[in-house]
């Protein structure tokens, strides 16, 4: 079992991010914050600031199992515009490895070409850069290796359908169930 990375930028969507960081860590998974600015302290759309675990600058990601970016804006462009994680996001998608993204971050995996023939959903106006996407409008949807979530309202079934991804279904029906989530 590897670390899961999820990349945080200033503006990212608090109950996305932290949802699946929760959730991800019930599973038994070991969960990376990291930041992609030049500070290890990044502040949320609705300005919830969060000490991340570590800089991207300072990982090498040899051990990465899944890499997870949340929404939130600007957060979501933030992530976009970050080459470093672009060549990541790019190498794992080469490699057939996990990769999750919600609200308006799958636009990252649709600039870059990640989407194409997938299945995927977004925030509402966001479809326009899932590129050669099928655009399902679900609340979270995994096509592969490749989870894509809605938005805030669809962070716990996002985050369970990532969990379910890694650990396993009765894994993930375990978490709901211990979280009174209806799964």
């Amino acid at each position: 079992m590897g670390t899961v990375y999820a990349f945080f930028a200033d503006g990212f969507e608090e109950i996305e991010a932290l949802t699946a960081v929760d959730v991800l860590r019930r599973a038994g998974r070991n969960v990376k914050i990291v930041s992609v600015t030049p500070d290890e302290i990044v502040v949320g759309a609705h300005n919830v600031s969060l000490f991340c675990d570590v800089n991207f600058n300072n990982c090498d990601f040899f051990d990465a199992e899944l890499l997870l970016l949340p929404g939130g804006m600007p957060g979501a462009a933030t992530l976009s515009e970050h080459e470093g994680l672009r060549k990541l996001l790019i190498d794992f998608a080469a490699k057939n490895k996990p990769i999750a993204a919600i609200c308006a971050a799958p636009m990252v995996l649709g600039k870059l070409g990640l989407l194409k023939g997938k299945k995927a959903t977004c925030y509402p106006g966001f479809e326009q850069f899932l590129e050669g996407a099928e655009c399902t409008g679900e609340q979270a949807v995994r096509d592969g290796n490749i989870v894509t979530g809605k938005g805030p309202g669809a962070s716990m079934e996002f985050a369970l359908k990532v969990a379910e991804l890694l650990a396993g279904q009765e894994k993930a029906d375990e978490l709901a169930e211990a979280m009174c989530v209806k799964h």
